[in-house]
């Protein structure tokens, strides 16, 4: 599939209030860029890469000429759907640091596709409606004033017939797994980002598992799935990756006579 041209969205005034995460974003994960792939490694017990190649599945299955990865981070998911599919990826995130770290990679030799990022609110998306063949972000939701809006803001960029997914930690919900789960983010995580990473992956440490914990709580898998849905994705499906310490989503933006339903796997 041709790549179409990235257009910017018309008469969107940006808001110049900062979303509830973007404290966390620019100052807690500041320090970290260059090893922010090693600290998801750890947190999900060494199984984020197997996370995140079923999302780069997802994006690649919807055979897109161009793809937007929204919390782009250092770019590894924009890197890894542009090398599986051949896309133009075009990343965004508000951490400026995380987007130079980005660019870095972005750089080296050999790269397929072409991948660009740039400074951008996942609720303010600077793209004209139904721009992108497929969208994906990460660890995102947890970070944002309102994460059924920003799904919503995320599926007008999505061309109808255009693929969602997304990768996200979450809480086991079998019993034994949540306990050890907690003990993990709570007790052994600051300590091992400590000693691994300094001060700054201390502070990420402590932050991480509570927030997840609060995330769930306010917006449980089930209302999630109705967000999107609501947001006009349909065959809405949802994966439980390891022992449910991790949640990979997905969805197809709706066309014309599309019923909306979700459905759970």
């Amino acid at each position: 599939m041709a790549p179409n041209p990235v257009t910017a969205a018309p008469a969107r005034q940006p808001s110049d209030r900062p979303l509830r995460g973007e404290p966390v974003a620019r100052t807690v994960f500041t320090g970290l860029p260059a090893r922010y792939d090693r600290l998801a490694y750890l947190l999900s017990f060494g199984q984020d890469r197997r996370w995140r190649r079923a999302v780069v599945d997802h994006a690649a299955a919807a055979s897109p000429g161009l793809v937007l990865d929204v919390a782009t981070g250092p770019a590894g998911i924009a890197l890894a759907v542009a090398s599986r599919t051949g896309a133009d990826v075009v990343g965004v995130d508000l951490n400026e640091p995380m987007l130079r770290a980005g660019l870095a990679r972005i750089r080296r030799p050999g790269q397929r596709g072409r991948v660009r990022v740039a400074a951008g609110r996942a609720d303010q998306l600077p793209f004209a409606d139904a721009t992108f063949d497929a969208v994906t972000f990460s660890y995102l939701l947890r970070y944002v004033d309102d994460p059924a809006a920003t799904v919503a803001e995320m599926a007008r960029v999505l061309r109808p017939g255009g693929t969602l997914a997304c990768l996200e930690f979450n809480v086991p919900p079998q019993p034994a797994w949540r306990a050890a789960w907690w003990c993990y983010t709570r007790l052994a995580l600051p300590v091992l980002g400590g000693i691994t990473g300094g001060l700054a992956w201390y502070r990420v440490g402590r932050f991480l598992g509570p927030s997840i914990s609060v995330h769930y709580r306010q917006h449980p898998l089930r209302s999630q799935v109705a967000d999107w849905q609501a947001a006009g994705l349909t065959e809405v499906g949802t994966e439980l990756m390891s022992l449910g310490g991790g949640l990979v989503m997905w969805g197809r933006k709706a066309g014309d006579g599309d019923d909306q339903q979700g459905r759970g796997s």
